[in-house]
């Protein structure tokens, strides 16, 4: 054995995991081609390129997946013994695609990490055909290639907390192109400007931390149950819904969006970013089992639980008064509906939630 391998870091054991990857990159290589992007999926590298004739701008960003894949390791080592990591795919590239979408970008390819803190990890190859597969799910529901990733063994930086004994770190970038360049969204929020809101698909990828905090004190830990009968590890793993569908056809109905934003980190007082002034939400999606079950089993305050989880909006989508038929119409027949929620106003930089009598949310610190 290698003195490197000893020390940790096994290159065999790691091309395992790449080998998979890489037949899942060639085969979502086409999926950019609806918006006339070529891309050429590399070990190290991805090229792409528009192949239109209309002036176009590109959108990039990247994000973290969080805590989320601690569950799924913890239900594969202790629970049901199923990886879920094909859910973690799905949730891993949409906390980026989701935010890249905001200024107007639509997803053309996608980069990813996953950093383990041992090389044993990346030898599980049915963990790793799971999470391919649902990288793949993912780039053909968005229409976005998966590109050359990162696989990193870094035993010094990477250690779980127990009983799992080995979770990866895992992120993705995502590239968009906003064609024709007139599409692009600016942040353009003023008073009475419409909230509009998508709901979300239970939990995302955000507040797992206070989730695993509370329902580690129960008995059944994670195969423990819902009131309704579903299992709370398998609930709590539901993807994160994808807006993309939904942003698209925004864009190509022409509606005038003053700004979009992922209801994710700081839960709705997250909405408070966009400008100071008074954010007024009058109404509300039916809140899903999942969070009503974290507040009234662990007695956590209503307050905590709207800036933390995003209580059932998992997109915002602000529009001036006028275009809210447009925009519920476009958004209907594409398959979303979308609630109108509040409205924007003059006054002190706040969130009112006029469901929880008038509750003041702060907004986050900057």
């Amino acid at each position: 054995m290698r003195e490197y391998a000893k020390a940790g870091v096994d290159p065999n054991k790691i091309r395992v995991f790449e080998r998979v990857m890489k037949g899942i990159a060639q085969r979502t290589r086409y999926f950019p081609e609806s918006r006339k992007v070529m891309v050429d999926p590399r070990a190290h590298s991805a090229g792409f390129q528009y192949v239109g004739s209309k002036r176009h701008s590109w959108g990039t960003t990247k994000e973290g997946l969080g805590n989320k894949n601690w569950l799924a390791e913890w239900m594969y080592g202790f629970g049901d013994r199923k990886p879920h990591y094909w859910e973690i795919g799905i949730d891993t590239v949409l906390m980026a695609a989701n935010d890249v979408i905001t200024s107007g970008a639509l997803p053309v390819l996608i980069m990813d990490e996953v950093s383990a803190g041992d090389s044993d990890w990346f030898l599980d190859e049915a963990r790793a055909r799971d999470l391919g597969e649902g990288f793949y799910s993912v780039a053909k529901m968005i229409g976005a290639a998966l590109g050359g990733g990162e696989s990193a063994s870094l035993r010094y930086l990477v250690n779980p907390l127990p009983p799992v004994y080995s979770a990866p770190v895992m992120s993705a970038s995502v590239v968009g192109i906003i064609c024709p360049t007139q599409r692009m969204i600016f942040d353009d929020v003023r008073p009475g400007d419409v909230i509009l809101g998508a709901s979300s698909s239970g939990m995302h990828a955000n507040g797992f931390t206070l989730a695993f905090n509370k329902v580690l004190t129960m008995p059944d830990e994670f195969m423990g149950k819902l009131p309704s009968g579903k299992i709370i590890g398998e609930e709590l793993l539901t993807p994160t819904r994808s807006y993309i569908g939904l942003v698209e056809a925004l864009l190509d109905d022409s509606v005038h969006v003053s700004a979009l934003m992922p209801g994710t980190g700081d839960g709705v007082s997250k909405i408070c970013k966009l400008g100071r002034f008074t954010y007024r939400i009058h109404s509300w999606v039916a809140v899903k089992e999942i969070f009503f079950f974290m507040r009234e089993k662990f007695g956590i305050p209503i307050k905590d639980c709207l800036t933390t989880f995003n209580w059932g909006i998992g997109y915002y989508i602000f529009v001036r008064a006028g275009g809210v038929y447009r925009a519920t119409e476009a958004a209907r027949r594409a398959g979303f509906e979308l609630i109108e929620i509040g409205d924007v106003r003059e006054g002190d930089h706040q969130v009112i939630f006029g469901p929880e009598n008038d509750l003041i949310l702060e907004p986050p610190s900057e």
